[in-house]
C-alpha cells in the first residue's frame, strides 16, 4: 500500500499584515500571504527574480497570539500542508489551494519596522489612538526560537516566544 505525503516548507516575506477572524465557537483563524522569490535564467548569464505568492492559514490560540507579529515585509518560515477548497460561484466551479500552517517561525527583521535594532524581536503594532507616547514593548526571547507545542499548551495571556 502506498503512503501519501502532503508537506510544504517555505521561507518568504509577508505580503500584507495578517488578518484574524473567529469561528462561531470563538476559535481564531489567522490568514496571511507570503511571497517566495526564486531566480530563473533568462539568457546567457542573465538571471531574473520571480515571485510566487502563497495564501496561508493558522488556526487556534496560536493564531490569535501570533497575528500582531505577522506584519507586511516580515520574513517567516512555515511548515504545513496543502489544502484545496472547492466552491461554486456564478454557476462555475472554483477552487483554491492554500497552506494550512502547522509550524511558524519568525525570521530576520521587518524592514518596515523601527523596533528591530540589534536583532531584537518585533514588537506588536500599537494603536496610535490608544498609546501615543508609550515606548513599544519587545519580547524578551530572541525571535529565532520556534513556536513549540500545540495551541492548548499556552494561556491566553502569555506569548509563546
Amino acid at each position: 500500500m502506498a503512503t501519501d505525503l502532503n508537506v510544504v516548507a517555505l521561507v518568504g516575506r509577508l505580503t500584507r499584515d495578517a488578518e484574524i477572524r473567529y469561528t462561531q465557537s470563538g476559535s481564531g483563524i489567522c490568514h496571511f500571504s507570503i511571497a517566495v522569490n526564486r531566480r530563473k535564467r533568462t539568457g546567457d548569464n542573465q538571471w531574473e527574480d520571480e515571485a510566487n505568492f502563497f495564501d496561508c492559514s493558522l488556526f487556534g490560540k496560536i493564531a490569535v497570539t501570533m497575528q500582531p507579529y505577522l506584519l507586511k515585509g516580515k520574513q517567516i518560515s512555515v511548515l504545513g500542508e496543502l489544502r484545496q477548497g472547492k466552491w461554486e460561484s456564478d454557476g462555475q466551479q472554483r477552487s483554491k489551494v492554500e497552506i494550512v500552517v502547522n509550524s511558524l517561525q519568525l525570521l530576520g527583521s521587518n524592514p518596515n519596522s523601527s523596533y528591530n535594532q540589534g536583532g531584537s524581536a518585533s514588537a506588536p503594532r500599537v494603536q496610535k489612538a490608544a498609546v501615543a507616547t508609550a515606548a513599544p514593548a519587545t519580547p524578551q526571547v530572541a525571535e529565532e526560537a520556534p513556536v513549540a507545542g500545540g495551541p492548548d499548551q499556552f494561556d491566553d495571556d502569555t506569548i509563546p516566544f
